[in-house]
Parts: C-alpha cells; structure tokens; sequence
C-alpha cells in the first residue's frame, strides 16, 4: 500500500512479484476509492487520514479470513506498506494483533501512527529506508524507539538503512535490494 499509487505502482508490483516467486502470496490494493484519490490530488489530505486507511486495511484483512474461511492460528499474514500506508499498517497491526505476522515498510511514515499504536504493534517490523532520505530516516528512527523489540529472543523490530537509495528507491539495484530484504524478513517471521 503506497498512498498516491496503491495497485498501480510498478514499484509495489516488482515487490509482489519478488514475494510470489519466493512462495508468498500477494494482494494489492488501494486504500483509497478512484473518487478519493480524484479528491486527494487536489487536496492531498486523505493520504493522511491514517484511521481511515488503517480502517480499510483492517476491512481487507477480515474479508480475506472470512472468504477463504481461514482459522487466524493456520494463517501468516504480514503487510507491506509504504509511505503513509505503512503508518496504516502498523496502526491496523496494533490493533489485529493476533493475526498480523510481520510487518516491512518501505521509506514509510511510521512515525503517523502515533507512539500508542506503535508500542502496540507486536508483529516483527522492518523499517527499510533510503540512505539519502534523511527527514524519513529521523522519522523513521524516532518510531522505532516506541516498537516493542524482543519477544522470546527473537528480533521484534529492525531499521536498515540502504546506502545511496532516495525516497522511492529508483537507483539501479536499491528496489530489488528492499524487495530481498522484505521478502527475507517475512520468511523468517512466517
């Protein structure tokens, strides 16, 4: 989930493809309806509405046991999300604790979680950020600090940082170096 591209990204689309060819299923989607994201390039505030994106994630999580009538205990779901929607990731995590296994975000905004549901969040969390996005990287360090770490020795919540990356991690090589790294962390937290 990238707030201002959503199922569209190719950006979003190269990680899903990385994940599924690694065995891990996918499914993108907009947080946002066509209508708002008509109204949010003009006014660009709905992008911020994290309850309302996190209340949309949250809907698609439930959706998705209840269609393919899955017990939570036999299930591993993991969000990745970016920019604001991975603030909303965290927040429905928060607040789907025992279903959400894993968590990476990708040059996010977790710090709009807010402090409260980030030291709520229980799933291991990756923050991924791009070296040369140093306003990202003090956000980014400034929530971690509220994420809770350890949980029977296991590495709750980790920050990479990726040398010469900017924010959408266009450079040659940083794109599928985040989609390795995603996809190493789900593996490990399945």
């Amino acid at each position: 989930m990238e707030s201002g591209s959503g199922r569209h990204s190719p950006r979003n689309k190269y990680v899903a493809e990385v994940l599924q060819d690694a065995g891990i299923a996918t499914l993108l989607i907009d947080l946002l309806t066509e209508e708002e994201e008509e109204i949010d390039l003009q006014t660009r505030h709905l992008r911020f509405d994290i309850d309302l994106l996190a209340q949309r994630l949250i809907g698609t999580t439930d959706w998705l046991i209840r269609e393919q009538n899955l017990q939570t205990k036999d299930l591993s779901i993991g969000y990745f999300g970016a920019s604001t929607g991975a603030a909303a990731a965290l927040v429905a995590a928060a607040q789907r604790q025992d279903i959400i296994k894993a968590i990476v975000s990708r040059g996010g905004r977790p710090d709009l979680a807010g402090s409260e549901n980030l030291s709520r969040v229980l799933a291991p969390t990756l923050l991924i950020i791009g070296g040369n996005d140093q306003p990202v990287i003090d956000m980014n360090k400034d929530a971690f600090k509220h994420l809770i770490n350890l949980e029977d020795g296991k590495e709750k919540k980790k920050i990479v940082i990726v040398p010469g990356a900017t924010h959408l991690f266009e450079e040659p090589g940083k794109l599928e170096e985040v989609a390795h790294l995603a996809k190493d962390w789900f593996h490990h937290n399945f």
